[in-house]
């Protein structure tokens, strides 16, 4: 048996296709309130029983505001259960979503991090969760994240159970990361918006000179002059800055048309990742469209990192 759920997506108007299966394991009631969710893990169906709510999905949700719906409920499917949890998880995949590594992309992680408000809570497929992992992955390592366990795909149900599916199963919708793309790091559009995000969740920003780039372990290595304008510190310390060197992960294999001209000022993001200093965005400095000022006006949540 099969049926569908209908929801108007601005961003692609498509109807998501669920299958349903011989017995749906978790139920709502509206009365109350309450409801019976339900997880794959191991093969073994999870019951957690939480009062839930529906909520407006607020402007500063980036990730999910435009996602088609207008409710979401909370608790999500990740058990945050506050909207300031919420927005600060979720901005940590905001830049993701620019990197366009797959179609499906928002639509998988708005399942899970703002749910749509219905009657019983619609998980993502496993098919779904491994089309856009096996897409994005790559992109997330280039960054120095792995795949999160708490987005392990086994734990999500099959495709004969009630659940979102894959909508964009055509490749060329789908760019496959290769050795001869530019390095995610490297392939940025100057947006106010798109900086703010990779501002967001960055563990540093600096404006720098670069001394000389060499390579190592295929990744490769920027050494940096001393000089340096802190934009954001995080918990790093300037000593840490002053001497730090920047690792571009798996650099020898992508392009970065960036580093080919030292002699610029740049504008580099980046996370620390295993006492290692990781580049997540790299861009020219470019002084029509870039000020000091217009970085001490950026909001970010400050709850921990979803990667951390």
């Amino acid at each position: 048996m099969s049926v569908l759920l209908s929801c108007h997506w601005n961003f692609v108007g498509i109807i998501i296709t669920l299958s349903l299966g011989p017995s749906l394991p978790g139920r709502a009631d509206d009365s109350t309130g309450e409801y019976y969710s339900w997880q794959y893990d191991n093969s073994h169906v999870r019951f957690n029983s939480k009062q839930t709510q529906c909520m407006d999905i607020p402007m500063d949700l980036r990730l999910c505001y435009n996602v088609g719906y207008q409710r979401m409920r909370l608790p999500n499917l990740l058990d945050h259960e506050t909207l300031p949890e919420v927005r600060q998880q979720a901005s940590s995949w905001v830049p993701l979503l620019a990197k366009r590594c797959h179609a499906d992309t928002q639509l998988f992680l708005c399942s899970l991090f703002a749910p749509v408000c219905l009657d019983r809570p619609i998980y993502p497929c496993r098919s779904l969760c491994e089309a856009v992992r096996d897409s994005c992955a790559p992109v997330m390592e280039s960054y120095g994240f792995p795949w999160p366990e708490m987005l392990k795909c086994d734990k999500f149900p099959i495709d004969n159970d009630l659940c979102i599916t894959v909508q964009f199963s055509d490749p060329k919708n789908t760019p496959q990361p290769g050795p001869n793309n530019i390095c995610p790091p490297c392939d940025n559009e100057l947006k106010t918006d798109i900086l703010r995000d990779q501002f967001c969740a960055s563990d540093f920003v600096v404006k720098l000179k670069i001394k000389e780039t060499t390579t190592e372990n295929g990744d490769r290595k920027l050494l940096t002059r001393k000089r340096k304008k802190i934009l954001k510190l995080g918990t790093l310390n300037k000593r840490e800055l002053r001497e730090m060197v920047i690792y571009l992960k798996n650099g020898s294999t992508c392009q970065c048309h960036q580093l080919d001209q030292h002699q610029n000022d740049f504008l580099i993001m980046g996370r620390k990742v295993a006492h290692k200093f990781i580049l997540t965005f790299i861009h020219k400095w470019e002084r029509k469209s870039m000020s000091l000022r217009s970085f001490k006006y950026f909001h970010c949540p400050s709850f921990h990192s979803t990667f951390q």
